[in-house]
């Protein structure tokens, strides 16, 4: 049996499905990731991108950190890709209960999918730092240097930046839907970034799925592994 028919068995007799994707998703859709050759933490800045994305960056150099996030981590023209697709259509279908994502760039609910755990948070919401109001994607994207409220205070993504905790709810949420899933399905992520990384070892159900271009530490436990992109492998399936 091929792999990509012994993925469609595991999602026809599953009841509960969780996924859990990072960057691999999004980067079919024309979303750079952060680790690989062409990834923003290869491109040449006056400071490492790893330390632009940081809280104390932020805090000291605002208006340079949003001349890179302007430039390098908002992308409002990117589309869903099959991935997204797919796993909007499982859940409607009653099969998928949950995605978990690092990715910040909500394609997932774009594509339609309702119950979806932001890990590192989004580029849709934006709130004062003085006074909590909200604002768009497109009030940042529009605006020049630093974006303020209608308060005067600085407008700050709610994305998860370097030196900042995840949410806490955020965490028990995944952990309780890995918990629960009879499948786990873990695409488009290399399993490298902590905590998310650790939440494989919560999974206790039947099937555990690992589809990723690259090895991951799932690998050895896992029942099913496919070496492929996540968009071809979704678009083979049925629902």
């Amino acid at each position: 049996m091929d792999k990509i028919q012994k993925l469609q068995e595991i999602i026809d007799e599953s009841k509960d499905i969780v996924f859990f994707g990072g960057a691999g998703v999004s980067t079919e859709s024309g979303i750079p990731d952060f680790r690989s050759q062409d990834g923003l933490y290869n491109l040449k800045y006056n400071y490492p991108p790893e330390q632009i994305v940081s809280h104390t960056f932020f805090k000291e150099r605002t208006e340079e950190f949003y001349d890179f996030y302007r430039e390098r981590m908002l992308y409002p023209d990117a589309k869903p890709n099959p991935a997204h697709i797919f796993l909007a259509k499982l859940e409607q279908a009653g099969k998928l209960n949950a995605v978990i994502t690092q990715n910040i760039d909500g394609l997932h609910q774009a594509a339609g999918s309702k119950k979806v755990y932001e890990l590192h948070g989004t580029v849709h919401r934006n709130f004062c730092m003085r006074c909590g109001k909200p604002y768009s994607l497109n009030y940042i994207l529009k605006s020049k240097g630093v974006p303020k409220c209608t308060c005067g205070g600085v407008i700050k993504p709610d994305v998860v930046l370097y030196e900042e905790q995840l949410d806490n709810s955020t965490i028990r949420s995944s952990v309780w839907r890995i918990r629960e899933a009879d499948t786990l399905i873990i695409g488009g992520t290399s399993l490298v970034v902590f905590p998310a990384s650790g939440f494989v070892e919560y999974f206790s159900g039947k099937n555990l799925v690992v589809i990723n271009k690259s090895p991951t530490s799932a690998d050895a436990r896992a029942n099913l592994v496919i070496n492929d992109s996540i968009g071809e492998v979704f678009s083979k399936l049925k629902i």
